[in-house]
């Protein structure tokens, strides 16, 4: 089994506003947690948290900081899963069920390279 990792990008929820309307945005976190609850349950969920918005940003050899991501909101990383798959296919589908396809976001999978040292 190898470890694969889930890229957030877009897609969040910010289009709902959780004062306004807090029904909707609970409903939206339910369908989170249901879904990761899901992949726990079956042993493939090994972590992965949500990501601020803030940041900073170092570039090149000189470590220039700035601040940042000044990107595009739908490719800015807003979180991360790691999960346990027996290949890429498996953990496509495993991401199928993602909620964030409801909110037209992207989700990038990739393979977690072991370092043999």
């Amino acid at each position: 089994m190898s470890k694969y990792m889930f890229l957030f990008r877009g897609g969040d929820a910010s289009r709902i506003d959780a004062q306004a309307n807090p029904q909707e945005w609970q409903a939206h976190m339910m369908k989170w947690k249901t879904w990761m609850d899901s992949l726990a349950a079956s042993g493939k969920l090994l972590g992965g948290e949500p990501l601020n918005k803030e940041g900073k940003v170092l570039t090149g050899r000189a470590k220039k900081i700035t601040d940042g991501p000044f990107v595009e909101g739908k490719e800015i990383v807003g979180g991360y899963l790691m999960v346990n798959a027996d290949n890429l296919n498996e953990a496509v589908e495993i991401s199928k069920g993602c909620p964030i396809f409801e909110h037209d976001g992207i989700l990038e999978v990739r393979e977690v390279q072991e370092l043999n040292m």
